[in-house]
């Protein structure tokens, strides 16, 4: 992993922790699988990361929208940063079973194995997910590939993460696999954002990573237009498009988002009062910051906080 101090190379990895942090990641699902060809297995779209990690043999991944699958080597760590939908054989079109059928229900802290038996080839297959709040997912986060690979030689460049997945082979159970498992994908979604290829342009760019780091994490601030293009060292005009284009939507509304979802987690995970959260995400008016969160949860603020969990934004807003 690049230990370059120059800000700008290591903005995606700041970045990164700022995206991860209200994702709350916890309920690790640890499986070890030990397979003989013929075999393969399908699961749905989850509010999962998923992560597939093959110690010995090898496997093929199709996804429903990809043109190839993926072929996975010995040593080589698939991430899927948003739980995508996916199929794992032993070859590609092998027929597979559903997920649910082999490993019903999943109870999140728990570790298994599973065995299948045939007449081919092993595999070995160490597989993951780790849950996270859907509320806390912000616009970039989404924009990550559905799928990153992480090769030998990519695994072998750092230490941390290739020592880690070598003692998950092992027997490690119960709460060091998971924790394990939690740093794992961390260090994976570090690496591939290092490789220029992976990461979302909006992160790459230097003048729009320097706002969006500080819309993460100094969204209190009274941030104007003017302000975030200051931060960015552009004209007012040059930065709006250059952001609206590369991250999908306007700053004002991302700022608005990332405050958003701030105040979800106040509301739902401490005991803040309400009348103090405006302020602590960014509001000088309750009124002004009562509006926008109806407008973005359909919800007032107090009826959210009596619900006791997190509800997705409006999809009309």
């Amino acid at each position: 992993m690049s230990m370059s101090p120059d800000p700008v190379n290591d903005r995606p990895a700041d970045l990164l922790d700022a995206l991860l942090a209200p994702l709350r990641l916890e309920g690790v699902f640890v499986s070890r699988w030990v397979m003989r060809a013929p075999w393969g297995f399908r699961g749905d779209r989850e509010r999962n990361a998923i992560l597939h990690y093959v110690r010995s043999g090898e496997c093929a991944i199709t996804m429903p929208d990809a043109a190839e699958p993926v072929v996975l080597r010995a040593g080589e760590l698939a991430v899927f940063p948003c739980g995508t939908a996916h199929e794992v054989a032993d070859r590609p079109g092998r027929a597979t079973s559903p997920l649910d059928l082999l490993l019903p229900g999943r109870p999140p802290g728990t570790t298994t194995e599973v065995r299948v038996d045939g007449p081919g080839p092993p595999t070995e297959l160490l597989c993951g997910g780790l849950h996270y709040d859907e509320a806390g997912m912000s616009p970039l986060y989404r924009a990550l590939p559905d799928v990153l690979v992480l090769d030998r030689e990519t695994l072998a460049d750092d230490p941390l993460l290739s020592g880690t997945l070598e003692r998950l082979t092992g027997r490690y159970g119960g709460l060091a696999a998971l924790r394990a498992f939690e740093l794992v994908f961390v260090l994976a979604l570090r690496v591939a954002m290092e490789r220029s290829d992976e990461a979302p342009a909006a992160l790459r760019h230097p003048a729009v990573g320097r706002a969006l780091l500080a819309i993460q994490t100094r969204y209190a601030e009274p941030w104007t237009l003017e302000a975030l293009a200051r931060e960015a060292g552009l004209s007012r005009s040059a930065f709006a498009a250059a952001f609206t284009r590369l991250v999908g939507e306007a700053p004002a509304r991302h700022l608005a988002g990332r405050r958003m979802r701030e105040a979800s987690r106040l509301l739902t995970e401490t005991g803040v009062p309400l009348a103090a959260i405006p302020e602590r995400v960014g509001y000088g008016s309750a009124v002004g910051f009562h509006l926008a969160f109806r407008r973005h949860f359909g919800v007032p603020p107090g009826e959210y906080r009596r619900a006791g969990r997190p509800l997705n934004a409006r999809s009309d807003r």
